[in-house]
C-alpha cells in the first residue's frame, strides 16, 4: 500500500519535470547560441554547451547591435520600457477615473458610457489601427513616443475591473468623506486609490507585459531606428537581404528582452495573486 502511494506520487513529479525541460530547452537552446558565433551556430549539430564568447556578444548587442540594423538593444530597451511603462500606467490613470466616474456620479447615460466603453472589447485591434494611424499621422506624433503610447491608453478589461472593486465599496464611506467635507476628488485620491492598490497592481502586470510585446502598433509608425522597440529592432535583424546574419546577436538580443517582463512579474508577483484573487471588500 505504500509502496503504491509512492509510485502514484512519484508519477506527477515525473510529468512535471518533463514539462519543464520541454518549456526551457528552447530558452537553453538560445542562451547557448547566444554565446557562441555565427559559424558554430550555423553547423550541424550545433554544439549544446555554452561557447566562450558570452560577454563578447551581450556586449556587441548591448551597446552595438548588428550591422543592418545600427541600434543597439539598449536603446530599443529603452524603448520598450518607456513604451510599455506609459501604456501600463496611462491605462490605469484613466481606467481609474473613468471607472470612478461611472460608479460614483449620477449623470444622464451613465450606463450607456459603461457598455460603450465594453462592447469595444468585441472590437479587433486590426478593425481600428487604420483610423487610428490616421489620427496620429495627422497629428504630427509618427515617430514619437506620445504616438506609441497615447492610441494604447484606454482600456475596456481595466475600466471594467475597477468599476466591479468600487461597487464593491460601502456606501458609508462615501457619505462618511461628504460629512466630513471632502471633495470628490479628495475622496478619490485619498480613499479610493489607496484601497485599490492590489487591482492596480495586477492590472500594471498585465498592462506593462501588453505594453512591452506590442508589435503592430509600433511596426506601423516607427521608421526611424531610433524609436525601434526590442520587437521591432528583432524582425529588423532577420530582414537583412545582402548581409548575413548575426545570430548570436539576434539570440543575445532575444534573451535580453525577456528579463524586464520577467523582473516585473516576480517582483509583483504577490500583489499580482493577491489582486487577481483577493475577495475581501
Amino acid at each position: 500500500m505504500t509502496e503504491h502511494k509512492k509510485s502514484a506520487r512519484l508519477f506527477p513529479h515525473i510529468v512535471l519535470w518533463f514539462a519543464i525541460i520541454i518549456i526551457l530547452f528552447p530558452l537553453y537552446f538560445v542562451f547557448v547560441a547566444s554565446t557562441r558565433t555565427s559559424a558554430d551556430i550555423l553547423s550541424a549539430p550545433m554544439p549544446m554547451y555554452p561557447g566562450p564568447h558570452l560577454i563578447r556578444n551581450y556586449g556587441q548587442a548591448l551597446l552595438e547591435g548588428t550591422k543592418n540594423l545600427g541600434a543597439s538593444a539598449f536603446t530599443m530597451m529603452k524603448n520598450s520600457f518607456i513604451m510599455a511603462m506609459g501604456i501600463s500606467s496611462g491605462k490605469i490613470i484613466v481606467s481609474l477615473l473613468a471607472a470612478f466616474a461611472i460608479v460614483f456620479f449620477n449623470f444622464p447615460g451613465r450606463k450607456f458610457c459603461f457598455w460603450a466603453i465594453f462592447i469595444t472589447l468585441m472590437l479587433p485591434v486590426e478593425v481600428r489601427i487604420m483610423p487610428t494611424y490616421k489620427v496620429i499621422s495627422d497629428l504630427g506624433m509618427l515617430n514619437s513616443y506620445a504616438g506609441l503610447i497615447l492610441p494604447m491608453i484606454v482600456s475596456a478589461t481595466a475600466v471594467f475591473l475597477f468599476r466591479q472593486f468600487f461597487l464593491s465599496v460601502p456606501r458609508e464611506i462615501t457619505e462618511a468623506s461628504q460629512i466630513d467635507g471632502a471633495t470628490s476628488m479628495q475622496f478619490f485620491r485619498s480613499i479610493l486609490v489607496p484601497m485599490t492598490r492590489t487591482p492596480v497592481a495586477a492590472m500594471f502586470v498585465i498592462q506593462f507585459i501588453y505594453g512591452w510585446n506590442q508589435y503592430l502598433w509600433p511596426l506601423l509608425i516607427t521608421t526611424k531606428v531610433e524609436y525601434y522597440t526590442l520587437l521591432i529592432g528583432i524582425n529588423r535583424m532577420l530582414s537583412g537581404a545582402d548581409v548575413q546574419i548575426e545570430w548570436q546577436i539576434v539570440m543575445a538580443t532575444t534573451l535580453l528582452a525577456l528579463i524586464p517582463p520577467v523582473l516585473v512579474v516576480v517582483i509583483m508577483q504577490k500583489q499580482f495573486v493577491a489582486g487577481m484573487t483577493d475577495t475581501e471588500k
